[in-house]
């Protein structure tokens, strides 16, 4: 039998930083109740009925407003929806009623495999069909709205007919689903491609983006020595991840913003600098806006 559901009554989460809930900070996440505007879980991690995580997890919902980041559902794949795993992800919303519900633009099954990784999606027009078909199944098994992420990318398909961009704003206006704005995601696929990251965020559809990721990446060189960015998520924020956040913010306001950090977990400390330093930007932003209205 699953155990009481939360007791903490709002389900909304706030227009700040929160981090990636981890084992290594369960203890002293309980006993400081840090000033955190929310956590965030790999969904795949707590679809275990019990134990020591969901003990874990239901003492920390208890205090602060839950985000469910899915990385299982291969909304991309040329193959059916895994009904038993979407089954699963409706208890565990059931369970903790998360604010935000979120999957990657991306596939990691094949035949009968789970595949490591998410893999890239071609922007075909049969690609489209595939997965606004996936992403309508999803938000009517749940029953609720399902935000999409844009991958980190290495490399592009001959085939693709449509930019990401549009691609992504398609499948929004054939959906109704919204996004999350990875903007590390952004730089690196940005530099490995080589776009322009900022042109980027000023192109993207971000009146449907509900959530923020901010992540570091591993820096390499391919065969012909160019930059060559690999999402990690084991180092902090780079500078540039920044800068391309506060613009971002510029344009759609605060936000509720994620620091993913899911290799190499920093002390507690450490990570929630990191969400700090988010939340100065968004403050910074919020005053800037309140400034120009005084002076109107």
């Amino acid at each position: 039998m699953l155990p009481q559901p939360y007791r903490f009554s709002d389900t909304s989460i706030p227009f700040r930083a929160g981090v990636g809930l981890k084992p290594q900070h369960y203890q002293t996440i309980l006993k400081t109740h840090p000033r955190i505007g929310f956590f965030e879980v790999h969904a795949e991690n707590y679809m275990g009925s019990g134990g020591p995580p969901h003990r874990y997890l239901s003492a920390i919902r208890d205090r602060y407003p839950l985000s469910l980041h899915g990385v299982g559902l291969s909304i991309g794949a040329d193959r059916s929806l895994d009904r038993q795993h979407l089954s699963r992800l409706k208890q565990l919303i059931d369970r903790y009623a998360p604010g935000l519900i979120s999957e990657h633009l991306a596939w990691s099954t094949h035949d009968t495999a789970f595949l490591n990784d998410l893999l890239p999606v071609p922007y075909t027009a049969e690609a489209l069909v595939r997965v606004t078909e996936h992403i309508d199944e999803v938000q009517e098994t749940l029953g609720c709205q399902m935000l999409l992420e844009n991958p980190s990318t290495y490399l592009a398909f001959a085939e693709s007919t449509f930019s990401e961009i549009d691609f992504i704003a398609e499948v929004v206006r054939r959906t109704g689903c919204g996004l999350l704005l990875d903007v590390n995601n952004v730089h690196i696929a940005s530099t490995n491609q080589e776009w322009d990251s900022f042109h980027y965020i000023d192109s993207y559809p971000l009146g449907h983006v509900q959530e923020i990721h901010l992540a570091g990446y591993t820096k390499e060189v391919d065969e012909k020595n160019r930059p060559l960015l690999i999402d990690t998520h084991g180092q902090p924020v780079d500078e540039l991840v920044w800068s391309l956040f506060a613009h971002a913010i510029e344009l759609v306001g605060p936000m509720p913003t994620l620091i993913e950090w899911d290799a190499d977990v920093p002390s507690w400390a450490e990570l929630h600098a990191e969400a700090e330093r988010a939340d100065t930007i968004m403050r910074a932003d919020e005053r800037e806006e309140a400034g120009l209205a005084a002076a109107v």
